[in-house]
């Protein structure tokens, strides 16, 4: 086996005994006495993993280290640090954002020899992540959590019949995305997916550019237009926010239904159109019939296969799934030395409550991308309150215990790597209880 390069910065260099046992462990330890002596030592030689030593005023301490480690994104860090340096801010900030894992000193040489392996692999694993495409989920749908499994399960009988389908869901929860994938599942996959937002066509316009228009119907109208309904002809037709579609044309969407046919402007017969449509709404449609603003027969027209998407707040640890995602999926926003969460970023990720849905993680994540000048998102690039600092006093006692012991299973996977047997040796429970509690809490290794 051959040897793993690893850089220890010490003052006090590294104890012999401890360089033996490294060695046997099959790593090639490299000693700088300050960061200056480091930061020539990376600049000519590839390094996966590197350990500051900190005993109290040593050269590694201090303001500089975080800065430095900054500069070297791509080295997994471990801290080692005398008992007493814990209690300082400074330095727990630097822990928690910059380094994979530390110890106490004095460090037990096996933990030290698995910690370090555990790094090793983690940046190896950076590395081959960085240069591979990422991996699309089925139809572009992302997620682990029971609702939005139980989602993709109706999405795909949805998809074997032509009926008309109803998505409902927040505004920002992916009901677009989850049209798509129908359409992508559907025997129409190979026809045209055309999406018509109903509430942002002005009213003057809406029927023409559904249905169409002849030459010469209007004043301007210099040449035969196909409307967005026999766009989709041969696929599927996407009518989001089907709500604010107004009472006159919701009278000749029905027509449509019923007869399959369309009737452009200034035409002397219809023209037959094949069509499957899917309508979106973020609003009460039931209480738009009742209260006169949607018509009850066109209600019940589209609502043939209902599917509801939940909204993310329900949707447990895929927010940590779909944030990496997103993290790579925009890549190109990002300087190179940016590599990821922070742990406290990714505790605040799954604290918030995401009134914006999906929409508003992929704009806070983009942003964060922007702003960020560390190596790690912290929660103030992504504009959110670390956990800590939202109130748990606010929470009856029984959700206070319930959130303390999610942050606590998330904070161990993500120190863990997704590890479900390290992070059960970390909370000191089996593997067959943090399973189960993983389940319990939607979280995913």
């Amino acid at each position: 086996m051959s040897s793993r390069p690893v850089l220890f910065i010490s003052r006090l260099g590294l104890d012999a005994t401890l360089k033996t046992e490294l060695k046997e462990a099959g790593w090639e330890p490299a000693v700088a006495d300050s960061l200056p002596a480091a930061r020539q030592i990376l600049a000519k030689k590839d390094m996966h993993v590197g350990m500051v030593l900190c005993t109290g005023g040593s050269a590694a301490d201090g303001a500089g280290l975080d800065g430095f480690l900054r500069e070297f994104p791509q080295v997994e860090w471990v801290g080692g640090f005398a008992p007493g340096l814990l209690g300082e801010h400074d330095l727990r900030d630097v822990i928690l954002d910059q380094m994979f894992d530390h110890l106490t000193l004095p460090v037990d040489p096996q933990r030290l020899i698995a910690v370090l392996g555990h790094a090793y692999g983690r940046a190896r694993l950076r590395a081959e992540s960085a240069a591979a495409p990422a991996t699309d989920v089925e139809f572009g749908v992302y997620g682990q959590s029971a609702s939005i499994k139980k989602l993709l399960r109706q999405l795909l009988r949805v998809a074997k019949v032509d009926a008309p389908a109803l998505i409902c869901g927040e505004s920002g929860s992916g009901k677009e995305l989850i049209a798509n994938a129908i359409h992508k599942a559907s025997k129409r996959a190979d026809g045209p997916f055309v999406v018509v937002n109903c509430g942002a066509i002005p009213a003057t316009l809406i029927q023409s550019e559904l249905f169409g228009h002849e030459k010469g119907s209007f004043t301007g109208a210099d040449r035969q237009r196909r409307g967005l309904i026999e766009a989709a002809n041969g696929g599927t037709l996407f009518l989001d926010e089907i709500g604010d579609l107004p009472l006159d044309m919701q009278t000749n969407l029905l027509r449509f239904l019923q007869e399959g046919t369309i009737d452009r402007i200034g035409a002397n017969r219809g023209s037959p159109v094949d069509v499957r449509v899917i309508a979106a709404t973020n609003v009460d449609l039931e209480g738009a019939v009742a209260g006169g603003a949607f018509r009850k027969d066109l209600y019940y027209r589209l609502n043939v296969l209902p599917l509801s998407v939940p909204p993310l707040r329900e949707r447990g640890g895929d927010v940590q799934l779909l944030a990496e995602h997103f993290f790579h999926k925009f890549s190109g926003d990002r300087s190179r030395r940016l590599r990821g969460f922070s742990k406290r970023a990714m505790a605040a990720l799954l604290a918030h409550d995401w009134p914006g849905n999906v929409r508003e993680l992929i704009n806070r994540i983009r942003r964060a991308m922007v702003l960020a000048d560390g190596r790690l998102i912290t929660p103030a690039d992504l504009g959110l309150a670390a956990a800590a600092e939202i109130a748990p006093q606010q929470l009856p006692l029984d959700e206070a215990r319930l959130h303390a012991e999610r942050e606590a299973i998330a904070e161990s996977l993500l120190s863990a790597g997704k590890n479900v047997t390290h992070a059960a040796k970390q909370l000191r429970i089996s593997r067959m209880t943090l399973y189960r509690l993983m389940a319990k809490h939607q979280l995913s290794a």
